[in-house]
């Protein structure tokens, strides 16, 4: 029995080190691209602090006031998101990138460098966006750390792993270029919400800010699945992979639309 287990490993190793061959050599010494296991720790720490961790050590305290920390958290995350947004129109989509066919360029020169650059800094954003869900544990809104808001930001960075790992430029930034433009709007008006009760009367729009965000996710799953009936030198793996995400997110957001807008028009 020991034999098989052993030799069960062996091949898995083997299998490992076979895919993780085919990784951009560009990114292997930057932090946490060595490994996925140091990101899937990460977020399946998130996942227990926000779920049970937290909780249980906020149970018997008042909810912190954390108002300033997170208007300052919102809009420096809008910031972050209008500069991922402009390496993206810089170094691609206004520099001759195509939306129907963009293989990656694993060279060294400047272009794809930054490209590689904000890939990255995308992957380390999605760890910032934990804070989402910590400052909802420290105000004790804990009806408010739903399944979907976990799953998508405990999913988030592990899946962004692989991109940034194997394909860091080409079609698939896509995906963190339409989600950064969507951020831009979501934190702007998270960040105003923080601003106090008077700001309430300005923000009517939530219901349209989550429809912007199923219009995205519709969005991803084209652009990636356009692949399976288009010759691309791009892996269809990650096709799959990131069309899967569009598809997954675009049913929770859905779920969440009719559960938390149609109720209430209903009502009306």
């Amino acid at each position: 029995m020991a034999a098989i287990v052993t030799y069960a490993f062996d091949k898995l190793k083997d299998k490992y080190n076979d895919v993780m061959s085919l990784a951009d050599p560009r990114v292997k010494d930057w932090p946490l691209m060595d490994s996925p296991l140091p990101t899937m720790t990460i977020c399946l720490s998130y996942v227990y602090f926000v779920k049970v961790l937290g909780p249980k050590l906020m149970e018997n305290r008042k909810p912190f006031n954390v108002r300033i920390p997170m208007i300052i958290y919102n809009f420096v995350m809008v910031i972050c998101s209008i500069l991922l947004v402009y390496a993206g129109l810089r170094f691609q989509w206004l520099n001759g990138s195509s939306l129907k066919c963009e293989p990656v360029d694993y060279s060294t020169n400047y272009v794809p460098m930054m490209i590689a650059y904000n890939s990255y800094f995308y992957f380390i954003t999605k760890f910032i966006e934990f804070m989402d869900t910590i400052f909802f544990v420290l105000r004790k809104k804990n009806s408010q750390i739903t399944t979907l808001h976990v799953i998508h930001h405990g999913l988030m960075p592990f899946s962004v792993w692989w991109g940034a790992k194997f394909v860091p430029g080409g079609h698939a930034t896509f995906f963190g270029f339409l989600n950064s433009i969507v951020h831009m709007v979501m934190y702007s008006y998270y960040g105003l919400a923080a601003l106090g009760p008077h700001m309430q009367k300005y923000l009517w729009w939530k219901k349209y800010l989550t429809a912007f965000q199923m219009v995205q996710f519709v969005m991803i799953g084209l652009h990636s699945f356009q692949l399976l009936f288009r010759d691309c030198n791009f892996p269809k793996i990650f096709v799959l992979w990131i069309g899967s995400h569009g598809v997954l997110f675009w049913f929770l957001f859905s779920d969440f639309y009719k559960k938390t807008y149609c109720k209430k028009d209903k009502k009306v």
